[in-house]
């Protein structure tokens, strides 16, 4: 990167990649903040949420505090777009399947679902190359999971 990149402001947090779980944690904030808004109670959600994975058993909260705002900053200054497909890109082929239920988890959990959540999922599951019927089942299961 060139000096007047940095003069300019054109360098982007996002252009280094994301380690997995960094990008595990990305796609679950994008998926709860694609109606552009990201309440308290909804960060609160997404760190006890990633705190239960064993992904995330070495991080405290206060780690987890820093990893949500680092990736909110990404999603401030490089928008919903590079923030999904830096993080689609860092994910580990092991992990997709189950950073889509997780996203889905947190969708659904608040109860009424939008066209513009609905279309997020759609393109997370064709974006990390999860057979469609197996995104199905796991929506089916969430669902199932989120009615009681």
């Amino acid at each position: 990167m060139g000096s007047l990149d940095t003069v300019l402001g054109t360098n982007s947090q996002a252009q280094a990649t994301l380690s997995p779980a960094e990008a595990f944690a990305a796609l679950t904030l994008a998926a709860t903040s694609v109606d552009g808004y990201l309440s308290d109670d909804e960060a609160r959600c997404i760190s006890s949420v990633l705190s239960r994975l064993k992904l995330f058993r070495n991080y405290t909260n206060d780690l987890i505090t820093r990893l949500l705002e680092k990736i909110l900053s990404i999603l401030r200054q490089d928008g919903l777009n590079v923030l999904f497909n830096t993080a689609k890109e860092s994910l580990t082929q092991d992990l997709r399947e189950a950073a889509f239920a997780v996203a889905t988890d947190l969708l659904l959990s608040k109860g009424m679902v939008t066209d513009e959540e609905t279309n997020f999922l759609n393109d997370l599951y064709q974006a990390l190359e999860i057979p469609r019927d197996l995104a199905i089942q796991i929506v089916q299961v969430i669902v199932i999971k989120n009615c009681v």
